[in-house]
């Protein structure tokens, strides 16, 4: 049976030398390694010294390993807010990291808009005393990017709180400045083309102390994934639990082909396949864009209201062996999401435009 070529927003397809590193792993014994090993160590701090180079995260920023984003957000609550948080949201993630600060207590405010379209992001409507603000880079169920020089305007105006942003399926294909912000983080099953089961959390020295500051105040900051303690595991090259060492190695591997290729040949592709599938959609009689604004479209994931059941043209897609995504929660047989992420070659887009094009009834 011909492999599969998934196109569906995460999990999706693997790095496509995930199973030439996932046969050294068996080689080299990584699933049976002591997480506190000098070997697993060693992919620890390779790993994370291959982020910053990919990315240009700065030395001084913090990078731990945590079991997913979606645990993330409740830890940067925990760790980097007391009182009062501001949240963009614009999608099904978004929107839940705003959830998950309303349920902690917190003083959580927003700026909503309907799915497929971004909020008002001029900084002037965010509150004075914010202590972190929230966007998602790239919002996977929408297909909405969230503009970096807005992230920028808003630091230049809000220089006192924390910036946190989801890259979950943005990084490493949207080129962010982190100087910029103090919280970022992705989960590896979408644009680094890897199972499912880590999450990657990018901390700036500020975000470090306003954690300490918090814990010194006597005030609760969580307990084994707390930041000073994950700081003080990944100075030794460690997480704070019996990791996922298998996928820090993959993550290590990936990032080592990602840096061979170039970053800079990387996002060169997903602006031309992203371009190829966005011409697609304006030109098919079946799909129109789900996000009208075209500067705010995904370069990862390109969402498309289809115009009968969606669920007909993912079976025909099917069974050409291309999986394509559903739309998310209530958009499902209403819409069709495509991701082109570093792992789908050119050819491969080429190739899923054109049996799109093919179907022109169903």
């Amino acid at each position: 049976m011909p492999k599969k070529i998934f196109f569906t927003p995460g999990p999706s397809a693997l790095y496509f030398t995930v199973e030439e590193h996932l046969k050294k792993a068996l080689k080299d014994q990584v699933m049976e390694i002591n997480h506190r090993s000098k070997q697993a160590e060693g992919y620890f701090h390779e790993t994370v010294q291959n982020l910053k180079a990919l990315m240009n995260i700065p030395e001084d920023y913090g990078i731990f390993f945590l079991s997913s984003a979606t645990e993330i957000w409740e830890r940067q609550i925990q760790n980097l807010v007391t009182e009062k948080s501001f949240h963009y949201c614009y999608g099904a993630f978004s929107n839940r990291f705003y959830d998950f600060a309303k349920k902690w207590g917190i003083n959580a405010q927003q700026a909503a808009s309907e799915f497929g379209q971004l909020p008002d992001t001029n900084p002037a409507i965010i509150p004075a005393g914010m202590e972190l603000i929230t966007m998602a880079i790239n919002e996977t169920s929408t297909g909405v990017s969230f503009p970096v020089e807005d992230i920028y305007a808003i630091r230049k105006a809000h220089p006192d709180a924390l910036i946190a942003v989801d890259g979950v399926s943005g990084f490493p294909i949207t080129d962010l400045d982190f100087t910029q912000i103090d919280s970022a983080y992705f989960s590896v099953q979408k644009c680094f083309g890897l199972p499912a089961g880590l999450g990657v959390w990018i901390v700036s020295p500020r975000a470090i102390e306003k954690a300490k500051a918090k814990a010194a105040q006597g005030l609760p900051i969580g307990t084994y994934n707390s930041i000073p303690n994950l700081l003080k595991n990944a100075e030794k090259g460690q997480t704070t639990f019996t990791a996922n060492v298998l996928n820090i190695f993959l993550l290590s591997k990936v990032t080592d082909d990602m840096l061979e290729k170039g970053i800079d040949v990387i996002r060169r592709e997903a602006n031309y396949k992203a371009a190829l599938l966005q011409h697609m959609v304006e030109e098919h009689p079946l799909l129109d864009h789900f996000v009208e604004n075209k500067a705010h479209r995904s370069k990862t994931v390109v969402v498309a209201n289809t115009s009968v059941d969606s669920t007909a043209i993912i079976n025909k897609m099917a069974e050409k062996g291309l999986v394509i995504g559903n739309g998310y929660s209530a958009y499902k047989g209403k819409q069709i999401r495509i991701a082109t992420f570093p792992t789908h070659s050119k050819e491969q887009i080429e190739l899923l435009v054109d049996m799109l094009n093919d179907v022109r009834s169903v």
